[in-house]
């Protein structure tokens, strides 16, 4: 698969949770927003919480599920990203979690959107 595919994949399945986001009341603060540390792909608020959202999106499962790809160390970049996120925006909710939001895209029909709350 080429660099712009994967990029075009990937686009599209930020925009389809993004959506989905929003379909449960999310308000969404910021989308690919990028420092020294890595990027977030979504920052939302749900009420009073501010939730960092990563998207991972698959054409197949051949490498494995979207869910896989979250391993510790990526918990762990996420918690810095957000914390960091956090200071730079001079912020201090109530509570701030982690969500990842799977976008499984298939052959007929729209993806399949699922989403786990408070990874990390």
């Amino acid at each position: 698969m080429t660099y712009a595919r994967n990029k075009a994949i990937g686009t599209f399945g930020e925009n389809v949770a993004a959506e989905h986001l929003i379909s449960l009341g999310m308000v969404i603060l910021a989308r690919n927003w990028t420092c020294k540390f890595g990027e977030i792909d979504i920052v939302a608020r749900d009420g009073s919480t501010l939730v960092i959202c990563e998207v991972k999106t698959r054409g197949s499962s051949d490498y494995g599920g979207p869910f896989e790809a979250v391993t510790g160390h990526k918990a762990m970049r996420l918690r810095r990203l957000a914390m960091h996120w956090l200071e730079v925006h001079d912020i201090e909710p109530p509570s701030v979690r982690i969500d990842v939001v799977s976008v499984s895209l298939r052959p007929r029909g729209g993806p399949v959107v699922e989403r786990i709350a408070g990874v990390a």
